[in-house]
């Protein structure tokens, strides 16, 4: 038997931490426990939205697209926050690993971007 979060109680929380931190940010490593690692040259934050958190997991809702991106890198990680500059790191995540020209566009799809718990079975 799993130890973890009731269905309900991780669908509270995770509405509440992806409402908290929907700017998105790009980078080419992990991002470190202050979000601040590997830090991608293109610095715009898109702002993601999310399904209801359903089993304690929920999706982006829009296609997020940098235009013309600021250097030649490869993303592999992302990192989110609370505000479109500066803010709070709320958490990070990996991207499948793109390699990008400067200025390519760059673009995270619809639903490509899922967040979960581990709920208790």
């Amino acid at each position: 038997m799993a130890e973890g979060l009731g269905s309900s109680g991780a669908n509270t929380a995770l509405d509440a931490l992806l409402a908290a931190y929907p700017w998105i940010k790009l980078h080419t490593g992990a991002p470190g426990a202050n979000g601040t690692s590997n830090a991608a040259t293109e610095t715009t934050r898109k702002q993601a939205t999310y399904s209801a958190a359903s089993a304690g997991a929920a999706s982006s809702t829009g296609a997020l697209t940098w235009t013309s991106v600021a250097a030649s890198e490869d993303y592999t990680h992302f990192s989110a926050w609370s505000a479109s500059s500066a803010g709070n790191f709320g958490f990070s995540g990996t991207v499948v690993a793109n390699a990008v020209s400067a200025g390519d566009n760059f673009t995270i799809a619809i639903g490509d971007i899922d967040v979960s718990l581990t709920l208790a079975s």
